[in-house]
């Protein structure tokens, strides 16, 4: 008998190697609008989070009204001028491809908005393994449970049925308040120690060490 029945997941920093790349976007965005430049762990620590409350954490005093050229330039950077690579981590493909073998109902819960998820979906060919998906930008933000709760809810799937898998804090924090088990993986945003203290059920190192939790 399988563990779980649905599976979420993060996207950036768990499936895609994008963490540098968002790091490097926002430091850029910061430089051409002659604002505060944020430190690399302080654009990894709101990485998951929507943009408004990405911005609300880097820029606390700057009032809301600002955000909208931020997040212009943000994109601006990441879908033209920068050109870091974000491919998928190695062993992802071959992850998806034998959970939903096995049967596994599988979704998205991402930072992202849906024009920017739907965009990745496309280019890596991995859209067909995911039943659903809840962006930022149609959803409260991590640490809020909403995004979980909304799957569970359209999918028909007790809490006790669902694993939250990401890279983040904040990831890890939505599956406690949405009252369904977590696993962190260590190669994203946050270290093995932050994310511990949300007391995942296990942390990984490879994408394809799920498969053991998941038999």
């Amino acid at each position: 008998m399988k563990p779980y029945e649905l599976i979420i997941f993060d996207w950036d920093g768990t499936l895609m190697d994008s963490v540098s790349k968002i790091v490097t976007c926002m430091q850029q965005m910061a430089n051409a609008l002659s604002i505060e430049i944020p430190s690399e762990q302080a654009v990894r620590d709101i990485i998951g989070l929507s943009m408004e409350e990405a911005f609300k954490t880097l820029y606390p005093l700057m009032p809301v009204t600002d955000f909208k050229p931020m997040v212009n330039s943000y994109k601006e950077h990441y879908l033209t001028l920068n050109t870091t690579p974000s491919p998928l981590f190695e062993g992802c493909e071959q992850l998806l491809t034998e959970l939903s073998a096995r049967d596994y109902r599988l979704a998205v819960a991402t930072g992202k908005g849906r024009n920017g998820l739907n965009r990745v979906l496309n280019e890596t060919g991995l859209g067909r393994h995911f039943e659903s998906s809840r962006c930022a930008d149609e959803s409260k933000s991590k640490p809020n449970p909403d995004m979980i709760l909304e799957l569970l809810e359209e999918l028909k799937v007790k809490p006790a049925d669902a694993l939250m898998v990401g890279d983040s804090l904040h990831d890890l924090n939505m599956a406690n308040n949405a009252g369904v088990d977590s696993v962190g993986v260590s190669y994203g945003a946050h270290s093995e120690s932050r994310l511990l203290q949300a007391k995942p059920k296990a942390i990984i190192h490879h994408p394809t060490q799920l498969l053991n939790i998941c038999r």
